[in-house]
């Protein structure tokens, strides 16, 4: 749909012409209107709720934003609320409320249909960013005693409620989980095929505890478009959908992200979030690097006589610090990426610690020679400055490939996430490791 299309839709919520948009509103995708209803005022945003055809306005409300969910709620009357949450698949339902305010909440359940509303409470009792939290409990299931025409007329009966009928769950009469089978294998087998006879009973199944980027690791694993989930006594519970691991991949992604420039997590859109709360989530760490900066500051005052001695030596800090930063970022981003998709265990601490070095080595020599070679044709005859400053810069490189591929996994040990050892904080030990080893060098080689 065009963006002209929208400011069409936008004038005509402004020139209250409330038929042509009843009648255009159906024209778009559910996750467009919601985009749309998330632009207008909060007067108008009712309005254009209450426009959409009944049986589009819970999907549409599930793609809201939380503040416009909220506002919406308290506009609208309590069937019209209970319509709602009845229509919502219980894990949307219970997203939204785990975000709404304990007065919408009460609300909520309180309209809710006495089975909507056990399911709901159900999954709110799962701990946050657990497999459970993030399930669906409309799933099509199946008896391995049905044949294939039968299975066919308990999906056909049951499907309009289900989140997806491609993969079906065969459970036994206490729900225990005992085989999968897809709709593709339904098709092609025999209408009087027996369901225990062609299902799948190797089944690969989450726990409603283990953790949703643990989840999301089997879905990238196996490219699943749905997951059962069971409980501990391996009882399926619900299910997770590919739509539902997107979700979780963004918000783990974006977590990251926040954690390795330094800023605590924020779910909440950059425009939607207010400035004092931007602020506080990123005044912490500055804090912290701020006062692990004064590190470096002391390092300098320590070796006060050694400027003096030689000015020149000055000059070549920037180039140093910046140069360990950069690498130890490097290593960094790769190592916490590699952690991040399971590709690397705290047991590769060994193997990585030698590629590591190794690249520095390579690395450090290449930009230590390019270094030596720049500085005596820029100060002739000073071959011992020259020799100094490649040495300091060839250690820089080694400390911050080690430091940046070893202290993820120094933090995934011990249990603290590993994206929090990204640049901001290698790149302050780096360059307090490196302008020791600088002046150290400098003592040994060039005040002796």
């Amino acid at each position: 749909m065009a963006i002209q299309d929208w400011r069409d839709l936008e004038r005509l919520v402004l020139e209250r012409d409330f038929k042509t948009i009843k009648a255009e509103l159906p024209k778009f995708q559910d996750a467009d209107i919601a985009a749309f209803m998330d632009e207008l005022s909060r007067e108008h945003v009712v309005i254009v709720f209450r426009l959409l055809p009944k049986d589009r306005a819970a999907e549409v409300f599930s793609y809201l934003s939380v503040e416009r969910q909220e506002h919406i709620v308290g506009a609208i009357t309590d069937q019209e609320v209970g319509s709602i949450i009845d229509q919502l698949f219980v894990d949307d339902a219970a997203d939204f409320l785990e975000e709404m305010p304990a007065s919408v909440v009460k609300r909520v359940l309180r309209n809710a249909s006495p089975e909507t509303r056990s399911l709901i409470n159900q999954f709110l009792q799962y701990p946050p960013y657990s497999a459970g939290s993030i399930m669906t409990a409309e799933f099509a299931d199946l008896k391995k005693t049905m044949t294939v025409a039968d299975a066919f007329k308990r999906i056909r009966r049951t499907a309009l409620d289900k989140e997806t009928v491609y993969t079906c769950y065969v459970i036994d009469d206490n729900r225990r989980l005992e085989g999968v089978v897809t709709v593709r294998e339904l098709f092609l087998a025999d209408e009087e095929t027996v369901i225990g006879d062609i299902m799948e009973t190797k089944v690969i199944s989450a726990r409603t505890s283990d953790d949703q980027e643990d989840v999301a690791g089997l879905f990238s694993k196996y490219d699943f478009m749905s997951l059962p989930v069971v409980d501990e006594e391996n009882r399926l519970v619900g299910i997770v959908t590919f739509d539902d691991i997107m979700q979780v991949i963004h918000q783990e992604a974006t977590e990251d992200f926040q954690k390795m420039a330094a800023m605590a997590p924020s779910e909440k859109p950059y425009l939607k979030t207010n400035v004092f709360t931007l602020a506080k989530h990123r005044i912490g760490w500055l804090l912290i690097l701020m006062f692990t900066g004064m590190i470096v500051g002391a390092i300098l005052a320590r070796y006060e006589e050694a400027f003096l001695t030689v000015p020149l030596l000055v000059t070549f800090i920037p180039m140093l610090t910046d140069t360990g930063g950069n690498s130890g970022s490097q290593s960094s981003t790769l190592v916490i990426r590699g952690i991040a998709l399971k590709e690397i265990t705290v047991s590769d601490f060994g193997r990585v610690l030698a590629k590591e070095l190794g690249v520095g080595a390579l690395v450090g020599l290449a930009l230590g020679a390019a270094n030596f070679v720049r500085l005596i044709l820029t100060y002739p005859g000073n071959y011992m400055l020259a020799l100094v400053v490649s040495l300091a810069l060839f250690a820089t490189v080694m400390i911050g490939k080690t430091a940046g591929s070893m202290l993820p996994l120094l933090a995934k040990l011990v249990k603290v996430d590993p994206a929090i050892m990204a640049a901001p904080l290698i790149t302050t030990i780096v360059d307090a490791s490196a302008l020791v080893i600088y002046f150290k060098i400098v003592e040994v080689l060039l005040l002796k």
